[in-house]
């Protein structure tokens, strides 16, 4: 039976360069870091801290970031394969980051970061979030990009057929743009988060815009999760997936913040 569908199949290579390809997904995510920086940016000028802190923070999140999703995927979903070939945990390149793993990572070099630089770490992940949000957005549209991390079959009319995907008989079949679903959703959520940012006039409750973060972009990645092709084949059958239950502490966590902001609760 045919169905109304999107035909989707462009190269995750932008252009070459010699044996060099730059690839969508790579431009994607530098330029998440970069808007990231000017957003912080404008944060630290309207608060009067100093722009040279923004430099040294910017280095802790790329190192926590790429660090902490390469090792997510390793260890989140495909440990023994990783275990047994150690050395292509280094091959970042050949894909292979989990946004849980890069959640934990920014969370423990912003740790770090906040002690080293005597800065409260609400404080710091309260307004590093914000960005984080539009990353998310990016990485995404990286995704799309690579025709990866797609939807399961779905009738409906903006179903897309991924003729790069690993099959034939998959490729032919239309599914859920989900990388489409989750983008635009943390692409939504970038813009409330800096919205309320402004509305309390950079001074928001201490863990509250961190709080906000997490139960809107892991709620909703809890349920898109639902009709999101497993990414490793120990998913299929499970009640819920190794996204769903990585997401599951992080909502729990936010809603803890919200409520101790709220109550105005002292924040260690």
């Amino acid at each position: 039976m045919l169905y109304l569908s999107i035909i989707w199949n462009p190269s995750p290579d932008i252009f070459h360069i010699g044996g060099f390809a730059v690839r969508w997904y790579g431009l994607f995510f530098a330029l998440s870091f970069f808007f990231g920086y000017l957003i912080m940016q404008k944060f630290f000028l309207k608060e009067g801290v100093p722009i040279a802190l923004l430099d040294e923070l910017t280095t802790y999140m790329i190192v926590g970031t790429i660090v902490g999703a390469r090792l997510g995927h390793v260890f989140f979903y495909e440990p023994s394969w990783y275990l047994a070939h150690p050395i292509k945990i280094f091959e970042v390149w050949e894909g292979g980051l989990a946004s849980h793993g890069a959640a934990i990572g920014i969370i423990l070099s912003m740790l770090i970061f906040s002690h080293v630089r005597k800065k409260p770490f609400l404080w710091v992940m309260d307004r590093v979030v914000i960005t984080v949000a539009l990353a998310g957005f990016m990485i995404r549209m990286g995704n799309l990009m690579n025709s990866e991390i797609f939807g399961l079959p779905t009738t409906l009319p903006w179903g897309f057929q991924f003729l790069r995907a690993s099959t034939p008989s998959e490729s032919l079949l239309p599914r859920h743009p989900t990388q489409i679903y989750e983008g635009l959703s943390y692409l939504a959520f970038f813009f409330f988060l800096w919205w309320y940012y402004y509305k309390k006039d950079g001074k928001p409750a201490q863990g509250q815009i961190f709080g906000f973060f997490l139960i809107l972009v892991f709620g909703v990645r809890f349920l898109i999760e639902f009709i999101k092709e497993p990414q490793v084949g120990f998913e299929r059958g499970m009640l819920l997936n190794m996204g769903q239950l990585l997401s599951i502490p992080l909502i729990i966590l936010g809603g803890i913040l919200i409520y101790r902001a709220q109550k105005k609760v002292p924040h260690a």
